[in-house]
């Protein structure tokens, strides 16, 4: 594309584009900071017109860029990975139900993004990561960003252009130019670029928060003493008597954090905590993306506008009439709880990595998804569907596909849950309640046990729960130890089998021949006296009753079991495998023996032989995470399971 249709805009105004007051469109003696003119400016449009585009479509493609995995709880987006977990259906709709369709040029873009969720749960984290995201990427050459030079709002160079020139150039480039020139700028124009508007400075701006450069940042104080200057600025009285008038822009301070945050983003902390006639000023901002200030015209500004609040002041907000016209201006994104063990998990893994102390610390397998089951069993609601208890809500919605569940039960699950999340343990409270345990403690390796120990310790700690509420936490503590007691049963039984294969096969081999006999009596002849050998009941039946098969179903049972082995070739390759439900009965049988081995090594004094063979499940956990002192603890402690 050519520059001529705008040097003869100059030309008629008897002005040559090439006499270039503000420098050719180099780069400036200081590293990586662009200066140049509003000619140069378009030919970097028209090389990428990103440059030119609007902030939301600059924070949507900020997140792009930083690439898409699969799906799940913690959402597709890789820019939020490290940070966040289990938000998924929050940050898809933050990303494809706002910041997408406003990106486009919908009318989304006219809407003020409200964040809506608990305390602790995320919000300020999700802002924050937007906030540094826009610095991080705007300092490279893909999201660079250019201002016209000396502007306090950083605005669109292309504001200069005048209007008879704008068609021209959005045909041209192929971009969209909406917004007027901020009253200072005006003044210049006046003054400096009338007849030659491609003259006008152009440099190129990185966003910084520290800096007040494309980021502005609102936190609500005592209405009686916040002055509407933080938003929107103030006269400077000290220059009156230079300039005359307040209405003259050289006589304001443009330094309110509505300038500041233009062509990017604007957060207002605890947003609805704000008085109304800051809230005022959102609704043009909003809507038609002007504010008021002082004496001048409406203000065009060019900014992603995030609130955050939590439900009961939305609550509260909403049922206001006086509030209809903000709250029809508002995308409000739900950001709950996590209600995944995972992920809440990775939220306290996360925290307690800041500190050089609790890095030192080992934190057994389990222990932190004790903690989380607390808080995500506190988060949920009852049931409609009769059945489905806390811990098997909790099940479904850790894709762990309990038994004897239908897909409808899974359904109603997952249905309940996108109103739940809302209330419970907010993640401060664990974290506060693991440093308790780790400094209590003194130990190298902190278990579940302790964990789920000094979460029921804390709750008279809590300044705002009840004695109601205490009573809960006690019931959530002992549902999570519940859950937990099943898992760890599985981990060390898994340990203690390794290596029993023979003697699994043995078990196996002395209930088929005691089946044989029980089915056909005549074919078990003792050699000796000729006479027929009655079947192990008691051996049978042990077997059987670890799988809840009544009288009623021995035989079918012991037929079916039967005709299966037969079925699969020669006798000496049989194993108790090739019965799923036999090999779990056969492993309970083994596995039962832990118990007499802590008992024998709980004895005073412990016996050689059943400390060395705890000894050995003991570095068998080694492998699955287990440090020497947690691995002998979770041993011991199953043991007492067995036991009870």
């Amino acid at each position: 594309m050519s520059t001529e249709p705008y040097r003869r805009h100059d030309a008629r105004h008897g002005h040559e584009a090439s006499d270039r007051k503000y420098g050719s469109g180099v780069p400036d003696e200081s590293p990586g900071l662009w200066r140049g003119t509003l000619a140069d400016y378009l030919e970097c449009v028209r090389t990428d017109p990103t440059v030119a585009e609007g902030a939301h479509a600059r924070l949507y493609r900020m997140i792009e860029r930083a690439g898409r995995r699969e799906g799940g709880e913690d959402g597709p987006y890789q820019f939020f990975a490290d940070d966040l977990f289990g938000l998924g259906p929050a940050l898809e709709a933050l990303v494809e139900d706002y910041l997408h369709p406003a990106a486009l040029g919908l009318d989304v873009r006219r809407r003020l993004l409200l964040l809506m969720g608990p305390v602790s749960g995320g919000k300020s984290t999700l802002v924050w990561l937007l906030k540094r995201g826009l610095e991080a990427f705007t300092a490279t050459e893909a999201g660079r960003v250019y201002a016209l030079s000396g502007c306090p709002m950083h605005e669109d160079p292309l504001h200069a252009l005048p209007p008879g020139l704008r068609a021209e150039v959005s045909e041209q480039l192929g971009i969209s130019i909406a917004g007027e020139l901020c009253p200072l700028c005006r003044l210049r124009f006046e003054r400096e670029w009338r007849t030659h508007p491609l003259e006008a400075p152009v440099e190129r701006i990185v966003f910084s928060e520290a800096r007040r450069v494309g980021i502005g940042t609102f936190v609500p104080a005592d209405p009686k003493s916040q002055d509407m200057a933080d938003l929107t600025g103030s006269v400077d009285f000290s220059t009156i008597t230079t300039y005359g008038s307040e209405a003259d822009p050289r006589a304001f301070r443009f330094d309110g954090e509505l300038y500041r945050a233009n062509r990017g983003l604007m957060e207002f902390q605890e947003m609805l905590k704000l008085d109304e006639k800051f809230l005022y000023h959102l609704l043009g901002l909003t809507q038609e993306g002007t504010f008021k200030a002082g004496r001048f015209a409406l203000i065009h500004a060019d900014q992603v506008v995030v609130g955050h609040t939590n439900e009961s002041e939305f609550k509260a907000f909403a049922h206001n009439p006086r509030n209809e016209a903000l709250l029809s201006r508002m995308v409000v994104v739900r950001v709950p709880y996590p209600l995944s063990v995972r992920a809440e998990a990775a939220i306290y893994r996360k925290l307690l990595s800041a500190s050089p102390v609790t890095r030192t610390v080992h934190f057994g397998p389990g222990s932190l998804e004790a903690a989380a089951s607390v808080s995500v069993l506190s988060r949920l609601g009852p049931s409609e569907r009769p059945g489905l208890d806390p811990l098997t809500k909790l099940a479904v919605l850790n894709r762990e596909h309990p038994q004897g569940l239908t897909p409808e039960d899974v359904d109603v699950v997952q249905s309940e849950a996108r109103d739940e999340g809302m209330t419970g343990i907010d993640p401060r409270y664990v974290v506060n309640r693991l440093a308790s345990a780790v400094i209590r403690r003194r130990a190298p390796c902190i278990t579940a046990v302790d964990v789920l120990r000094a979460l029921r310790d804390g709750a008279g700690q809590h300044g705002m729960w009840s004695r109601e509420s205490r009573s809960d936490l006690e019931h959530w503590v002992n549902l999570a130890r519940q859950r937990y007691d099943r898992q760890i049963r599985d981990v060390v039984e898994q340990a203690y089998l390794e290596g029993q294969d023979e003697n699994g096969r043995a078990v196996f081999h002395a209930y088929l021949d005691q089946v044989e006999a029980s089915l056909w009596p005549n074919r078990r002849l003792d050699p000796v006296s000729g006479q027929r050998v009655e079947p192990n009941e008691d051996l049978l039946h042990a077997i059987e009753d670890g799988l809840g098969i009544t009288d009623l179903q021995r035989r079918s049972f012991r037929e079916e079991v039967f005709l299966r082995v037969s079925a699969a070739g020669r006798r000496e390759a049989w194993d108790h495998r090739i019965h799923p439900e036999l090999q779990k009965a056969v492993e309970d049988r083994l596995f039962s023996d832990l118990r007499d081995l802590v008992k024998m090594h709980l004895a005073t004094p412990p016996d050689a032989e059943a400390e060395a063979k705890i000894e050995v499940v003991a570095e068998r956990l080694l492998v699955r995470g287990f440090c020497a002192h947690c691995a002998r603890e979770a041993v011991l402690y199953v043991g007492t399971l067995l036991g009870r």
